[in-house]
Order: C-alpha cells, then structure tokens, then sequence
C-alpha cells in the first residue's frame, strides 16, 4: 500500500515514515505545495496524508485539486490548526478523516488501515477472490488449504491485481505501484515479469486457477 505524505515539518514527517513503512507501508515524502500537486497529478496513491498549512499554497487547495482529478486516494487531513470551520471545509471537499495535531502515531496507523479497509475492500482485512484468500493485516495468501509462500512484493503485487481484477493493468502502473516514483528511473520493466512470473509460479503450485492474463501490448489482468 502506498501513502503520500505531505508535510512540512521534518522532524514529524520523518517520525511519521519511520512508523508506516515499520507496519510495511511505502511512503512517498513532500513538504511544499508544489512538489505535492505534481506528485497528485503524476501518480496513484491508496492514502494521503495532508497537512493544511504548507511552503507556497494551502492543503484544502490540493484536497480540491486531487477531487477534480477524480483520484480515489483516500485523504486524512493532519493540522495543528484544530479549528471547527478547517474540519468543516476539509470534510465537505471531501476528506474523509481528520486529526489533529499532536497526535499518537498509532492512531493515525489504525486511522490509514481503516480508510484503506474501507475505500478498497469494503471494511474488511480479508480478501477472497474464489479460493484465494489474503489476509491485509498478516500480509499472507491462501490457496484454499494451501498456504503461499509470498515475498512483500508478490504480496502487494497479488492484492493489487485483485483490486483491480477484471481490469487491464499497465506495466507502468504496476512499476508505480511496487516501486513509487522511482520506477520512473526504470530503463524497462523486466522486475515486473519477474515478480509476474514468480507469482503465476506460486498460484499454481499451491492450486490456483490461472487469473493473471497476459494482454499483450498494454499489461496484464486479474479475471476468471
């Protein structure tokens, strides 16, 4: 799963990282307007963190920007102003939680679970397509009885596909998805074929169907 992060207090934000990736998070960091609106318009994100005040613009300016782009990410505004009208205006943009600051950081850890829970699986921390069963919360995937042994990145590879089954996935957006921004240094993509053939190796060694299809020329798709 992967967060963008936009904050402009260092100390804070490095806290907030050390504490995510810890719980198996990736997150992707900005500390000014600019830097954050690009990152919106670029790429796809499952949570955003967004502080209100920041370095050149405000945040409820970026919520707009990002409702307008119609992205899915779920946003969790985090501010030192805990004014009732900034809560207000956040929520009616259409942030979909807010904390204000100071805050413990495992509540903002089982806030960001919750809001991913719910924005991609309908509140649930298992996931079954068929007889493919994940678990979200102990990173582990079954095959019926048959346990999988999956590395993180299969892991987050196989969820992916299957919350966007049906649906053709690019190269690109898988790349994104595993490895942020930094799959823009990629010179190709032959990680994401290994991680695809390593994964197509493991479901049928444990007995799975064959979902993951090959769409030559654009990527691959997760369907019955």
């Amino acid at each position: 799963m992967k967060i963008l992060l936009v904050e402009d207090e260092k100390e804070l934000a490095e806290s907030i990282v050390h504490y995510l990736e810890g719980t198996d998070y990736r997150c992707e960091v900005v500390s000014d307007f600019h830097s954050a609106s690009e990152k919106i318009s670029l790429y796809q994100y499952d949570c955003i963190l967004l502080d209100i005040t920041l370095p050149g613009g405000h945040g409820l300016d970026l919520l707009r920007e990002l409702k307008k782009q119609k992205k899915k990410a779920g946003v969790i505004i985090i501010s030192a102003k805990n004014s009732v009208n900034d809560k207000i205006e956040g929520l009616e943009i259409g942030a979909d939680d807010y904390l204000p600051k100071p805050f413990h950081l495992a509540e903002l850890g089982a806030r960001v679970k919750a809001l991913i829970r719910r924005n991609q699986f309908d509140g649930a921390s298992i996931v079954q397509f068929d007889e493919l069963v994940l678990d979200i919360d102990s990173k582990t995937a079954k095959a019926g009885n048959q346990k999988m042994d999956l590395t993180k990145s299969e892991f987050e590879l196989l969820l992916f596909l299957i919350s966007n089954k049906n649906k053709v996935i690019s190269k690109e957006a898988i790349g994104e998805h595993l490895s942020g921004d930094d799959a823009d240094r990629f010179d190709n993509y032959d990680f994401i074929y290994s991680h695809i053939k390593n994964l197509k190796k493991k479901l049928a060694e444990a007995g799975s169907a064959e979902y993951i299809k090959t769409v030559y020329g654009l990527g691959y798709k997760f369907e019955l």
